[in-house]
Parts: structure tokens; sequence; C-alpha cells
């Protein structure tokens, strides 16, 4: 298991150039970071197999999509409810873009993107049945983003 402590500029660098463009090439990250494309792709592939990189995945434009409505859930238990268990129920929910316990009044924060006002009412109802002990859910509909670094 790779430490955070062993990687290097290098590996640091790489991981920059894929968390902003996922498909670019070895070549391209390779004549920036002074190695051969070969040396490359034997990082990423320690870093795949390490943990440090999780996956690659595509990012779409809720706009484009057809999804218009997003907003931030902040979800409130009654009594004790494991992460784990949480996550297990917010992961049944599609429209649940991430999730996270927190500090502070609520349980677990939500970021939801629906397609319309409706389907995101369906999917706090979900929120609210299928996750055990929800006490309440308090929602902000986002009005304009004003900085979206990691979604595109």
């Amino acid at each position: 298991m790779l430490h955070h402590g062993s990687m290097d500029d290098v590996d640091r660098r790489i991981i920059d150039h894929l968390v902003r463009d996922g498909r670019a090439g070895y070549a391209r990250i390779a004549a920036d970071v002074g190695l051969s494309a070969p040396a490359v792709k034997r990082r990423v592939d320690r870093l795949v197999a390490d943990g440090v990189v999780k996956g690659f995945t595509a990012v779409v434009d809720p706009d484009l999509m057809g999804w218009a409505v997003e907003a931030y859930v902040e979800v409130h238990c009654r009594g004790t409810i494991t992460p784990e268990a949480l996550g297990s129920a917010f992961a049944r929910i599609p429209e649940i873009h991430a999730a996270a316990t927190v500090s502070g009044q609520a349980d677990a924060i939500l970021r939801i993107v629906a397609r319309d006002v409706r389907d995101l009412e369906r999917a706090l109802e979900r929120v609210r049945t299928e996750v055990d002990n929800v006490d309440h859910t308090d929602t902000a509909i986002v009005l304009s983003r004003l900085i979206d670094r990691y979604t595109g």
C-alpha cells in the first residue's frame, strides 16, 4: 500500500494532469513531467493499484442532460445511524450526486441534481423514507453556480 508520504512531486504533477483531464495522453503528461510515456503509464498504473487514483469517469453537464434543478440538502436523523448505513441508503438514490457526514446540527449533507422540482421532491421523499431515522431535511435550491472547479 502506497503511503501519501512516498508519493513524489512527479506523481503529484501526474495526478494534477489527470484531475484536469482524465483523458490526458501519457505522451502529453510525459512531456510536462520529464519522463517517457511508458514511465508515466507505469506510475499511473501504480497510483491506481495503490488506490490513490480511484478511477476515471465522465463528467456531464447537468444543464445539457436536462437536469435543471440542483440542491444541497441537510439530513437530520433521530438517534444514531452509522455513516455506512447512510452511504448505503444514499447510494440507492441516483439523484444524489454527492453525500457526506458533517459536523454541526445536520448528520449529513447531500448534493442532489434533478430534472425538475417534481423530480427533486421525489428524491427528497426517498431520502426521508429509505434512510432509517430521518427526522427532517432542510433543502437549499441552487440559484447560480459561482465556482464549480471539479465538475467540468
